[in-house]
């Protein structure tokens, strides 16, 4: 059974790595500039569902801090790309100085 498992998971990962290449090119070529962020966060949960099924194929859960951590990064950079496509400013500095 640990042997059919470990196939399953062998090609999961050949069908996510054809993915991620289906995504870096629609990151460069896509056509218009809110394709390029969707595939950049598309690419983003690929690369955190090859590393789980390399951290099963390892049989370690030390690889389960880069998943959360590059979680993170994608969330805050999906977020700051919205931002600047709504506005065209990731910061804003509109205080006001009459004080």
């Amino acid at each position: 059974m640990n042997t059919f498992l470990d196939i399953v998971i062998i090609l999961s990962i050949i069908i996510l790595a054809f993915s991620m290449v289906g995504m870096v090119y629609r990151m460069v070529k896509g056509p218009s500039l809110h394709d390029k962020v969707m595939a950049l966060d598309a690419f983003g949960v690929m690369l955190m569902a090859m590393i789980a099924l390399i951290a099963m194929t390892l049989h370690t859960t030390y690889l389960l801090v880069v998943i959360l951590l590059i979680g993170i990064l994608a969330y805050i950079a999906t977020i700051a790309f919205a931002k600047y496509l709504e506005k065209g400013v990731i910061f804003e500095n509109d205080r006001d100085h009459s004080e």
